[in-house]
């Protein structure tokens, strides 16, 4: 079994436990310990966020990667006048300024969201999935270990206000990866001088992959998991695509570059690191694939000929 599923995770459930609840339903379906597909997540979302999970089955988990590096939509809610040492609610939330959270005006606010658009400097929180010698951040936040984490540059593409009503603010967001929301609410909170908390979080979109369309966890059946699978390609649609001949095929499928027979293509090769979709006449995916770094030759990164 091989495929995407565009999963509505709930809150309070780890990204792990939807992908624990994946694997039980394949139990079901009598798959064992030694034949069950993998299963893995692209984009780890906290326990207290909703929304948009992709969940790859079988050798479709080798497309998380590429699906986590997509673009990636929110819909944020915080709280101004409280910050908290996980940058949300949901841990130790001490006061702020609550006075001055209550007198921020819609003009001030929007002034001071001018300077998180676009590329920005950002540091992770605390608590969060960071390395930091060797060591996710938030475990050494647990330990009640001081963490010092640097600032890294951030894509943040769209950023709107949808409801405004001091304390509380709810904002929409579309980023590049690795941008941290909870970041963003806690940078606003000081930049308007009263900090702030993240309260409720859901990614509405990563990639092709909506809330319109995603499956509720709970509506996610052994029976049905099969039907709800999706094809690998729509994991690709964003990357042009190259329509491999047979000859193509035979060479991909024992490990092997090709040799692209549109000369358009070959003016492309000074493209890098460019990625593309190589797939046969019905537009079944045979691989996903790059330039050589030194011919113009497109060569395989990801084969996934005779596994679908």
């Amino acid at each position: 079994m091989n495929g995407i599923l565009n999963i509505d995770k709930p809150q309070w459930q780890t990204s792990r436990a939807v992908v624990d609840t994946v694997n039980r339903l394949l139990r079901e379906l009598g798959f064992t310990r030694g034949t069950s597909p993998k299963v893995g997540h692209a984009g780890t979302l906290d326990p207290l966020a909703t929304g948009v999970l992709v969940v790859g089955i079988g050798d479709a988990t080798r497309l998380v990667e590429l699906v986590q590096s997509r673009p990636k939509e929110y819909r944020g809610t915080f709280i101004f006048g409280s910050r908290s040492d996980t940058d949300d609610v949901t841990g130790q939330v001490v006061a702020g300024d609550a006075a001055r959270a209550a007198t921020i005006q819609r003009e001030e606010l929007d002034a001071a969201l001018i300077p998180f658009r676009g590329r920005i400097e950002q540091v992770p929180p605390a608590f969060s999935a960071v390395h930091v010698a060797g060591q996710r951040a938030y475990k050494l936040a647990r330990r009640g270990e001081e963490v010092e984490l640097q600032a890294r540059a951030v894509e943040v593409h769209r950023l709107e206000v949808v409801r405004f009503e001091p304390p509380e603010l709810t904002l929409d967001i579309e980023c590049g990866s690795g941008t941290y929301i909870r970041s963003i609410g806690r940078d606003l909170g000081e930049r308007l001088g009263c900090g702030a908390v993240m309260s409720a979080l859901c990614r509405t979109r990563i990639g092709p992959f909506e809330l319109s369309q995603a499956i509720p966890l709970d509506h996610l059946t052994a029976d049905s998991l099969a039907a709800r699978l999706q094809p690998y390609s729509v994991a690709t649609e964003h990357l042009p695509a190259y329509v491999c001949d047979a000859e193509d095929t035979d060479k991909l499928s024992h490990g092997l570059g090709i040799v692209p027979r549109e000369s358009s293509w070959l003016r492309r090769s000074d493209v890098r690191p460019a990625s593309f979709a190589l797939v046969d006449a019905e537009g079944t995916l045979l691989a996903i694939g790059g330039w050589d770094r030194h011919v113009p030759v497109l060569r395989p990164r990801i084969n996934f000929i005779g596994v679908q």
